[in-house]
């Protein structure tokens, strides 16, 4: 019997309660976590008394310039690794997005991927450990659950309890460890999950301290950084904190975008430099660890993760503003590169890094400037300022970032600048953000950031046919029996030649009742008298992409859709629950299609593309006629509740009455909706650009 089985049969024998069973767990994820980043930890600082120690000490006494080479061996044992763990990626293709998509991690690459940082860390590749050890917590909860047979919706807790753990334990700081669960792995789940957000926060608490205990107990209880004694001499300084905000911004705008343009330039996507697709990962790796092996000769504060010079900077050693500049430049770089090349480890580290020299050249810049009758604090304030706005500016996460850098310095002195620091560098780096509409409707609707696949999708492919429907002069009390009698909640309004004159929902009803009595009572009043005249419509031929974008503007259910050269006809209905399903089967039909070409040798390509069409074909030919049957109904039970407002003009089929979505309840749905693990794989990804990575 398999230890998963074992597990299960012991929880049916015990019969616990699913509270008590998600305490054990966090607990049990708190414990394992806490125990594989401490070992992670000291396997870093093993790879680093190897590398830079024993051997750097061999080649040293011989030849100095010699040292540029241990990067380049960590390159080859680390490729040795990677190739390992690509071969078991490419055995997880074809299940790998149906994996991720019902809230389980591809927990076999953890163990793999956690030897890789260590071993990149330990050579001098300049990033940071925290990625890889909220990877690591996160596979570890995605594991228990995946043993326990948990439903998707606790996999993806456990999986945000396992990332906090790691956090937690990777900076002995547990506060900040649950607000990045709940900030960033598990924004989008605990927003639209209203069952039990108590007990969920709970599961993340309680995971994030047991994992922090546990690092305490190994690795020490003393802060990450110290800091000398230092105040902010008057509140007068704080616009000058804003400008560093503003600077701070501009760093981790350029960070990000250096690491997206390199990890182009290694992918050969550059005009200049096209020959790089062909080169296998290994000389890529080659590359990463020479350019890393050039700046240890002469830059040696910028290598590695790089906690050593941040501390000599809160410790008020002496940077001159013209290596500050250079240290910054350099770093910023050499992070994009390591990053690219295949080296794998976080941003976290480097991010605290560029802040920390980017605050310091500033305050030293500012205290050259201003008068010295003016009062201003000693530099190592501002890189305290500087480490949090970057970091914040760089994994979105403000709040993490602020409680992060308390509890590692421990200090509460320069908490009012630091968040005011920190919040402008959000805001700014929220304005520029291009992606931010997309990101934000696809957030609204429940879904994963992934427009693009809806983009593929026609209305006229999901729409409902014979929507429920009233005539304008029926009298209001018959329409709400209409209404009500069917289990609507909401009907088009027709006139005599049914063209489109409005739409009527519950909420419509409900505000009329409610209503004082008027000369008009409710059973002389007619549809036409409160329904809403103004309704956004669509077209058969437009996307998924774009119904969606305009219910975001105001917040609506469903849409009506209408013939495009006559808009007053109306030829079927579009809702939220048909764009989730479609979205949810889009998915899996592509995960069918690369798992049967995965699965077949080379040779039968041609059959296989056959096969896979036939297959999806199928799978259309059955929705579309399962659609078709069930639509005609005017049943529409599945549907939404439409979201009214208090302002009719902008009612449009919507019922706020109830908020929460009824695909909850549909297994595919429950199935394959997981909005915060396409988070947590762009956030987690060791290999990612644009946040913490692993």
């Amino acid at each position: 019997m398999s230890l998963s089985r074992l597990l299960v049969t012991v929880l049916n024998r015990l019969q616990p309660s699913a509270e008590t069973v998600m305490l054990i767990s966090a607990i049990a994820v708190g414990v394992i976590s806490g125990t594989g980043v401490t070992l992670f930890r000291k396997l870093i600082l093993i790879a680093q008394e190897i590398y830079w120690h024993s051997l750097a000490v061999v080649l040293s006494t011989q030849w100095h310039w010699a040292i540029m080479f241990i990067p380049m061996l960590g390159a080859l044992v680390v490729s040795l690794v990677r190739f390992r763990l690509d071969q078991i990626e490419a055995k997880a293709v074809g299940k790998g997005q149906v994996v991720r998509d019902i809230g389980q991690l591809p927990y076999s690459q953890a163990p793999l991927k956690t030897v890789a940082a260590a071993l990149s860390l330990g050579s001098g590749a300049s990033l940071g450990p925290e990625g890889p050890s909220v990877e690591l917590g996160s596979s570890i909860g995605s594991i228990l659950g995946q043993m326990l047979q948990f439903s998707s919706e606790r996999i993806r807790l456990l999986i945000g309890a396992g990332g906090a753990a790691g956090l937690a334990a990777g900076f002995n700081a547990p506060i900040a460890g649950v607000f990045f669960a709940l900030e960033v792995l598990l924004r989008d789940s605990y927003r639209t999950n209203k069952s039990s957000p108590n007990s969920d926060v709970s599961v993340v608490v309680i995971a994030s301290v047991i994992s922090a205990l546990v690092s305490q107990i190994s690795l020490g209880e003393r802060p990450a950084f110290s800091l000398p004694v230092y105040e902010v001499r008057s509140y007068w300084e704080l616009p000058i904190y804003l400008g560093l905000g503003i600077l701070a911004s501009v760093v981790a705008l350029m960070f990000t975008s250096a690491i997206k343009q390199a990890k182009k330039f290694f992918a050969g996507e550059w005009a200049i430099a096209p020959f790089m697709q062909k080169l296998s990962m290994p000389v890529k790796l080659l590359i990463g660890g020479l350019c890393v092996g050039i700046i240890a000769l002469t830059f040696p504060e910028a290598i590695g993760i790089g906690y050593e010079t941040v501390e000599s900077i809160l410790q008020d050693t002496p940077f001159t503003i013209p290596l500050l500049g250079i240290l910054l430049v350099i770093k910023l770089l050499l992070t994009a590169i390591s990053s690219a090349s295949g080296f794998v480890g976080g941003i976290f580290a480097p991010s605290i890094f560029l802040g920390a020299v980017l605050g310091s050249l500033y305050g030293q810049a500012i205290a050259s400037l201003l008068p010295a009758s003016i009062p201003i604090a000693a530099s190592p304030a501002y890189a305290l300022v500087g480490m949090a706005a970057v970091l914040a500016g760089t994994v979105r996460a403000p709040l993490t970032s602020v409680l992060l850098l308390f509890e590692m310095t421990r200090d509460y002195r320069i908490v009012l600048p630091l968040m005011a620091a920190v919040g402008l560098c959000a805001w700014v780096l929220d304005q520029l953000d291009t992606s931010k509409t997309d990101r934000m409707i696809m957030q609204w609707s429940n879904l994963p950031a992934d427009i693009e696949v809806l983009e593929k999708i026609k209305i006229a492919e999901v729409m409902t046919l014979n929507p429920a429907s009233v005539k304008y002069s029926m009298p209001l009390l018959q329409a709400a029996q209409f209404i009500t009698s069917g289990y609507h909640h909401s009907a088009l309004v027709f006139d005599d030649v049914n063209h489109l004159q409005g739409i009527l929902t519950t909420q419509d009803l409900k505000r009329v009742l409610s209503a004082p009595t008027s000369d008009n009572t409710f059973e002389e009043m007619t549809v036409q008298n409160i329904c809403t005249a103004e309704v956004l419509c669509t077209f058969a031929d437009e996307s998924l992409a774009e119904a969606l974008k305009r219910m975001a503007t105001r917040d609506l259910r469903q849409m009506p859709v209408v013939d495009r050269n006559q808009p007053k006809r109306v030829i079927g209905m579009v809702d939220r629950l048909a764009i989730t399903t479609a979205y949810n089967t889009a998915l899996t039909k592509r995960a069918i299609a690369a798992r049967i070409t995965a699965t077949k040798p080379s040779q039968s390509i041609s059959n296989n593309a056959t096969i896979a069409t036939n297959a999806l074909n199928i799978v259309n030919t059955s929705t579309n006629a399962n659609a078709i049957n069930g639509n005609n109904r005017h049943n529409n039970e599945h549907r939404h509740e439409e979201t009214a407002g208090n302002n009719s003009s902008s009612n449009n089929g919507n019922d706020n009455g109830n908020d929460k979505s009824l695909d909850q309840d549909n297994s595919l749905t429950n199935a394959l909706h997981t909005p915060s693990n396409h988070n947590l794989q762009r956030e987690l990804d060791t290999h990612s650009s644009e946040t913490i990575s692993s």
